[in-house]
């Protein structure tokens, strides 16, 4: 079964995606992480997109592209798998259509109020990638990482200018892409409201693909 997540920064779509990869048993894939591991590698692809990702806008088309054909191209995909962060635009939902067949886009749904409390309170580990939030899921010590000790950062992603700006870019360039999907007809909207672990279980008694 192959998935798409769609809906804004901030909406629970990485949390939800590594709850859905135990339960079909296929790859979660998200852009972001591997943008993530290129910048932490100091590859030409992560000094490319770090000052882009920083500001919260996005990587061009043609450079995501050809990174997520790679990635689907490899034998874990044979099950399916699950899109996060991809596509953004609709020239890369086009690329992906030449690729492979979607069988279901869940759009998540959430309001900005929201996404700006979740996002803007997240706390993280920079040697490990571990993520706190200041309010749901606070660290044993305040600034301070339960296992290493380190301080922690905010990203500046995460910061709530770079939020709204990402807000911004997502209705401009992102949205569209639900009209896209609702169209073909394999579009499932979900409330991303709830605990994980009740969105998973709603999703799972929606998806007949």
């Amino acid at each position: 079964m192959n998935i798409v997540l769609l809906g804004p920064p901030g909406a629970g779509k990485g949390t939800v995606a590594a709850l859905l990869k135990k339960e079909l048993g296929v790859p979660h894939i998200s852009t972001g992480d591997i943008f993530r591991e290129n910048i932490k590698g100091g590859t030409e692809l992560g000094r490319k997109v770090e000052t882009i990702l920083a500001s919260g806008a996005l990587v061009p088309d043609e450079v995501t592209i050809e990174m997520v054909k790679d990635r689907l191209a490899k034998d874990d995909t044979a099950s399916g798998y699950i899109l996060d962060g991809f596509p953004r635009t609709i020239g890369q939902a086009e690329a992906l259509d030449a690729m492979d067949t979607i069988d279901c886009v869940l759009n998540f749904v959430l309001s900005s109020e929201e996404i700006i409390k979740r996002l803007s309170g997240r706390r993280l580990c920079k040697s490990t990638g571990r993520i706190y939030h200041i309010v749901s899921n606070p660290p044993k010590v305040e600034g301070i990482d339960d296992e290493t000790g380190e301080p922690l950062i905010q990203r500046d992603d995460d910061k709530p200018e770079a939020i709204k700006h990402r807000l911004e870019v997502y209705e401009a360039q992102t949205a569209p892409l639900i009209d896209y999907y609702r169209k073909k007809g394999n579009l499932i909207d979900v409330d991303s409201s709830p605990s994980p672990e009740t969105i998973v279980k709603a999703i799972m008694k929606e998806i007949k693909c």
